[in-house]
C-alpha cells in the first residue's frame, strides 16, 4: 500500500538544498551598528539615537529594532528603563569575567577539535587567514579586523561544537567591546604583517596535531595591550578583576 504522504527525497534520505537569499535588512543594519560598536564609533554607555540611526543608515524604525535586538542578545547593547537602548557598560569585573570565560572557551575547543578530523574546518581557518593577508594588502584595518575576528571563531570551530562556537562569537564580540573602550587598542604596536604572522604560527600549532602546543600558543597569542591603564577607564574594581589583572601584567613581563 502506498501512503499518498510520503516524500521520495525524504524517504530516500536526501534533502533539498537550502535556498540562501540576500542579507535583509536587519542584517545589514546590525553588521553597521556592530562594526560602529566594535571600531569605537558608538561607546561604552552612549544612547542609542533611533531618530538619527534611521536617517544614517536610510532604513525605518522597524528593522533598526529588530537589529538592535540582535545586538541585545549578544551583549553589545542593552535596554535601560527611561534612557531607551545604550551601548552596554563595561565594568574591570565584566572585562575580566569576557576574558577568563573567553579563555576557557577556547581550552574546550581545542581539546575537542585538535587533533582536526575534519579538514573542511582546518579550510576554513585557512581561508580566514587567506582574507586577512588579502584585507592586509588593501590597507583596509576595518576589514582586517573582521577577518581576524573570523579567524579566531574558525579556531573554536574546529571543535564541531555549534552551541560553543555561537557563545565564543558573543564572547568574542563582547571582548572587542571592551578593547573600543581604550584608544590604544586601535594603535597596535605592532604592523599588520606581524600580526598575521601570529595568527600563522597558531594555525601551524593546530596542524602538530598537539593540543598542547595549540594551548600553549594560545597563552601567549593574545594582544591584551590594551588593558594597559584600563583601570582609570571603567569602574567596579573587585578586588578578584584586581587580582586578575596584576596576573595578566605579570605573565605578559615574562614572556
Amino acid at each position: 500500500m502506498v501512503s499518498g504522504s510520503s516524500d521520495d527525497s525524504t524517504a530516500s534520505g536526501v534533502r533539498a538544498p537550502s535556498i540562501v537569499g540576500p542579507p535583509s535588512l536587519v542584517d545589514l543594519a546590525a553588521a553597521t551598528l556592530r562594526r560602529m560598536i566594535v571600531g569605537g564609533e558608538l561607546l561604552c554607555g552612549q544612547r542609542i539615537v533611533e531618530n538619527r540611526l534611521t536617517r544614517e543608515l536610510g532604513i525605518s524604525r522597524p528593522p533598526l529594532r529588530e537589529a538592535l535586538r540582535t545586538l541585545e542578545r549578544e551583549g553589545l547593547v542593552r535596554q535601560v528603563p527611561r534612557k531607551g537602548v545604550i551601548v552596554t557598560p563595561l565594568t574591570l569585573h565584566d572585562i575580566y569575567e569576557i576574558f577568563t570565560l573567553r579563555a576557557e572557551f577556547e581550552r574546550l575547543a581545542v581539546r575537542l577539535g585538535v587533533p582536526v578530523r575534519d579538514q573542511a574546518r582546518l579550510r576554513r581557518c585557512s581561508e580566514a587567514l587567506r582574507a586577512m593577508g588579502e584585507a592586509a594588502d588593501a590597507g583596509d584595518e576595518p576589514r582586517y579586523a573582521e577577518c581576524a575576528f573570523e579567524f579566531h571563531v574558525s579556531i573554536v570551530g574546529l571543535s564541531g561544537h555549534r552551541r560553543l562556537e555561537d557563545a565564543y562569537r558573543s564572547l568574542q564580540l563582547q571582548m572587542m567591546l571592551a578593547m573600543a573602550l581604550n584608544r590604544r587598542a586601535r594603535q597596535p604596536t605592532e604592523t599588520l604583517s606581524e600580526d598575521i604572522a601570529r595568527h600563522r604560527q597558531l594555525l601551524e600549532a593546530v596542524d602538530t596535531g598537539d593540543p598542547d602546543t595549540v594551548l600553549r600558543e594560545l597563552g601567549s597569542h593574545g594582544d591584551r595591550s590594551f588593558l594597559e591603564g584600563i583601570e582609570s577607564e571603567v569602574e567596579g574594581h573587585t578586588e578578584v578583576a584586581l587580582r586578575w589583572l596584576r596576573q595578566q601584567r605579570e605573565n605578559q613581563e615574562t614572556r
